[in-house]
């Protein structure tokens, strides 16, 4: 009995055993599943930073006398590909939109167009291709063939750039014509494109020999002609004759990242013209309409529009007798005069609920002429929310801003805003006093109302050096035309000493004509004007601190810088940059030559001050150190099997 008692444990404890040390191994497979199957990225060295190498293609590159619309280009990698309607440009350009597609490694691009006969067909990606993983692209790859019997293979390329500021202009359609008439860039589609890259070049590639015009279209509607006045557009004055000749380059092979091993002759094709410039313009066609009417409060309306309006909009009030009569308002206009506002200084008429007016204004006709619109328009009174009573007899002041104090430039405008229109102005109102020695003395300075804007009034001066004043109004000096009086109000202001400022003068060169300058600031930004005497600039009392230059060929001696126009055969009026800052320091007078037509326009504008610039690449990363991170910071504490 008592060794049938001992069988028994020693069966329950065997069993106890098995149970045991398979939930242990269990535990320990699932932890090495767990532990094998941890986040992170796999080993292998480092990121693949190659972009797809094109291997194979039906039909073949430069194949002749194809018939098929449709293409299939065999890559090493499996590729995607990115935007391919706005990135990929077809010649000759296609009216129906054509199915394109990556699969795998393939990509398939099938014409929906008829085939035009005896012509060639040049596929430009771009940067559309790349491949899967990285997504790195496939700059300037492009595919041809021919549906006659010869592949034309000439090529123009240059830049485009913004006229105004010179930027680099991406995204831009390049075209030319063979049609030589001022209405082929207006009625037909180019007879072959191209696209600009993100510094604004371009090449047109597979161009017959022949004599053409080459235009540059921010396309909106993608029909590869100018027929909207708003797209952006360039021109050449000169026909362009595509040619070739034979040139020799210099290979430069690096040993390291800072010596040279070898430089070697190597010979190649060049095409020309391989520098063409063309400045993309708008043409100044303002279609002034109206946007928006709104009755903003019972004295005051509103009316926006889209453009300036060349003059303000004629105002009759129909809901009275006299409909003739102008006096019941004060117009308030915004400095670019799109936003008219009109201040009712009738109570009798603020306190309508409805008020009818004619507005009678510019805009323009279907052959754009302009001519006079009359308007008839309600303007509605808001429904006033219900709000306590004031718990307080506080009075609703005119309020009154200085936009200067304290240390101001000897050049600053000094201007007093009021919230509402004045029912009487005297400038005695405004007490101007400068400091001598130790003591306040009064000055009489000129202030004038703004001309577009009632609110705003200015001292009309230049300030001295090394002086201070007050400028002071009294209380219930000043009243608007809503009984509303002013609280009193004071400021201090003062101007630093001569030896604060510096000074430039640049002496030009290589230039006719009269013209200006424009200094600008860090951010490229003009702050300064000087026109043009005797042949130079003066920039004078600057402050210390680094400007840059552009200058501006005013044809027309207006002031500004005008835009080109298409129909008229006007180019727009040349910009330039000069090549580099100048570091104006304190009580410096600094004198810098410069001839204006040294450096070609393209390479004039400094880098800093360059806003469309291409995205930099993203640096190589290695892969086995991010494994490293990413295995210690999610698997260190799980236990890892042999597997």
């Amino acid at each position: 009995m008592y060794f049938g008692i001992i069988q028994k444990r020693m069966r329950f404890l065997l069993s106890l055993k098995k149970i045991l040390f398979g939930s242990i191994y269990s535990l320990l497979v699932i932890c090495g599943f767990y532990a094998c199957a941890g986040i992170g990225n796999p080993g292998g060295g480092n990121y693949d930073i190659d972009p797809p190498r094109f291997m194979a293609s039906n039909p073949n590159p430069n194949a002749i006398n194809v018939d098929k619309n449709k293409i299939t280009l065999l890559f090493d990698e499996y590729i995607s590909i990115e935007n391919p309607n706005e990135k990929v440009i077809i010649t000759p350009p296609q009216l129906k939109n054509p199915s394109i597609s990556a699969v795998g490694k393939k990509i398939t691009v099938e014409l929906k167009d008829t085939l035009i006969p005896n012509t060639t067909y040049t596929f430009d990606f771009t940067d559309a291709i790349v491949d899967n993983n990285e997504k790195n692209a496939l700059e300037g790859f492009s595919f041809a063939f021919a549906t006659g019997d010869v592949v034309d293979s000439l090529e123009i390329s240059g830049q485009v750039l913004n006229a105004e500021d010179l930027e680099p202009m991406p995204k831009i359609i390049i075209g030319i014509h063979s049609d030589h008439s001022d209405t082929a860039f207006t009625s037909k589609p180019f007879l072959r494109t191209s696209q600009t890259n993100d510094w604004g070049r371009f090449a047109i590639r597979n161009v017959a020999p022949g004599t053409y015009r080459i235009f540059a279209l921010k396309d909106a509607n993608r029909n590869f002609r100018f027929d909207q006045v708003t797209e952006a557009i360039a021109f050449s004055d000169s026909l362009i004759i595509p040619s070739f000749e034979p040139a020799i380059r210099m290979d430069t092979i690096w040993k390291d990242t800072i010596t040279i091993e070898t430089i070697t002759p190597v010979d190649y094709t060049r095409f020309t013209p391989d520098n063409i410039i063309l400045k993309l313009f708008e043409e100044h066609y303002d279609n002034p309409y109206l946007l928006k009417t709104e009755r903003t409060a019972p004295h005051q309306f509103t009316m926006e529009f889209n453009s300036d309006t060349g003059m303000p909009p004629t105002i009759n009030l129909l809901n009275d007798n006299d409909s003739e009569k102008n006096d019941w308002y004060v117009l308030e206009q915004s400095p670019d005069q799109k936003l008219m506002t009109y201040w009712i200084t009738d109570s009798l008429i603020a306190r309508q609920d409805t008020l009818w007016v004619e507005a009678t204004y510019l805009t323009r006709d279907t052959l754009r002429v302009l001519v006079e619109k009359n308007d008839t328009i309600g303007l509605f009174q808001r429904r006033k929310q219900n709000t306590e009573d004031r718990k307080d007899d506080r009075i609703d002041f005119l309020n009154i801003e200085f936009t200067k104090s304290g240390v101001i430039d000897i050049a600053d405008t000094f201007k007093i805003k009021f919230s509402e229109p004045l029912s009487s102005f005297d400038s005695s109102m405004i007490l101007i006093e400068q400091k001598i020695d130790t003591f306040l003395q009064k000055v009489d300075l000129p202030v004038l109302r703004d001309s577009l804007n009632p609110l705003i009034y200015y001292i009309d001066f230049v300030w001295p050096f090394r002086q201070e004043y007050r400028i002071s109004i009294d209380s219930a000096a000043i009243h608007s035309v809503y009984g509303k009086w002013n609280d009193a109000k004071e400021t201090f202001i003062k101007t630093l000493g001569e030896e604060e400022y510096g000074s430039l003068y640049i002496p030009l060169s290589g230039i006719e004509g009269n013209g200006f300058g424009q200094l600008l600031n860090a951010s490229g930004v003009p702050i300064k004007k000087s026109n043009i005497v005797d042949g130079e600039l003066a920039f004078e009392n600057l402050k210390p601190g680094k400007y840059y230059l552009r200058y501006i060929d005013d044809r027309n001696e207006n002031g500004k810088w005008d835009t080109g126009n298409y129909s008229e055969n006007k180019q727009p009026e040349d910009v330039y940059y000069y090549p580099g800052f100048f570091e104006v320091k304190k009580y410096v007078e600094w004198e810098q030559s410069w001839n204006v037509t040294a450096i070609p326009q393209e390479k004039q504008k400094p880098i800093e001050i360059t806003k469309n610039k291409p995205a930099e690449k993203k640096p190589k990363r290695d892969r086995d150190n991010e494994n490293k991170t990413n295995t210690n910071s999610t698997t260190s504490s799980m236990p890892r099997m042999p597997f």
